[in-house]
């Protein structure tokens, strides 16, 4: 079977695409060829932190993959049946362990097998979720769509030398259900935050910051703050509700300078009014694409990400969708197609 063609250079053109096309690709039996990686970039083709969560697929999936190098511009991906796994993986940098993740949880639970996955690297890393994201917001929106997995931070790892440690397991799906997720109702906001080697009172500055802008709109805080140790200097800062109607998140890490972060945290999280954030948006597309029926979510705008993902996802599904545009923001409907999933 001859693989499908993929332009890695199409929308944001950098690595979400990829993780996208290895995760359906996995799914549906698909084999593809992606062309074109990260053409536009400063540094083009595949990069480190993009090369480990492609290499642990290939094992849980079986798959043949040419071209899994560093600065390789054509990545061809041959899947076979997705196995029951139990692994221990190092990504030996402060490469995000978040966006593995985002890889291996649709992939394995759509495909109705388990993994018991324990993996060092980075928690909480630029350009990327954070742990904390991943553990009370997109858990909270898979689990609605029947995808179910449990993950313990057990140590934080933040960048240069990252060194965190996540345990992660992932059941297989019972059945794929469609959202409506269509406006923010709740007043109750949750602020969570860890850190390390930063003054407390720092950290105190920018929660209380946070809580601040928050409650000026008619909102109430519950924050927990935590010193956890890592290697390096770090900070991660989450702002988080649900509703039956929303799944809101805000994040941000420690760069440098902690000034500013709350502030951050808090403005994005109040653009955010509608059925989810921005950032979730185009998390949700590869289990939706993959239901019997429709989906509807609203959100504030449409991002690169989200744009490549409905695209990809599309072609190689053959789900349908749609974008109108709000008074505020757009609805996104997603038609999805079953019959694409490996049997």
């Amino acid at each position: 079977m001859e693989p499908l063609k993929i332009d890695g250079s199409y929308g944001e053109g950098g690595g979400q695409i990829i993780r996208t096309v290895v995760t359906l690709s996995s799914i549906t039996g698909t084999p593809v060829e992606i062309e074109n990686i990260r053409r536009g970039r400063d540094v083009p083709g595949l990069r480190p932190q993009h090369i480990t969560g492609i290499k642990i697929l290939a094992k849980i999936c079986n798959a043949k993959v040419d071209g899994l190098h560093v600065g390789s511009t054509v990545l061809r991906f041959f899947p076979s049946k997705i196995s029951n796994s139990t692994l221990n993986e190092n990504v030996g940098t402060a490469g995000s362990i978040p966006l593995i993740l985002q890889v291996l949880i649709p992939a394995v639970s759509i495909s109705k097998k388990n993994l018991k996955l324990s993996i060092m690297g980075g928690t909480d890393v630029m350009w990327s979720p954070t742990s904390n994201y991943t553990k009370f917001v997109l858990k909270e929106a898979y689990s609605r769509i029947g995808i179910n997995f449990s993950i313990n931070i057990k140590k934080r790892g933040y960048y240069p030398r990252g060194g965190g440690l996540v345990d992660v397991q992932v059941l297989p799906y019972e059945k794929i259900k469609p959202i409506s997720l269509l406006k923010r109702t709740t007043k109750k906001i949750k602020i969570l935050c860890s850190y390390s080697m930063i003054p407390k009172e720092s950290i105190e500055n920018e929660v209380n910051e946070a809580k601040k802008i928050l409650e000026s709109k008619g909102l109430f805080c519950d924050y927990e703050i935590e010193e956890e140790r890592a290697l390096d200097k770090g900070c991660s800062l989450l702002a988080f509700a649900h509703d039956d109607s929303s799944i809101i998140g805000s994040d941000a890490i420690y760069n440098k300078d902690m000034k500013g972060i709350g502030q951050i945290v808090a403005d994005r999280f109040l653009e955010s009014d509608l059925g989810v954030d921005h950032f979730l948006s185009d998390m949700l597309v590869i289990p939706l694409a993959l239901t019997s029926e429709t989906s509807v979510f609203r959100v504030n705008k449409i991002t690169k990400h989200l744009e490549t993902n409905l695209f990809v996802t599309s072609k190689i599904t053959n789900c349908k969708y749609g974008i109108g545009k709000l008074d505020g923001g757009f609805e996104v409907r997603i038609k999805g197609n079953s019959d694409a999933r490996m049997q």
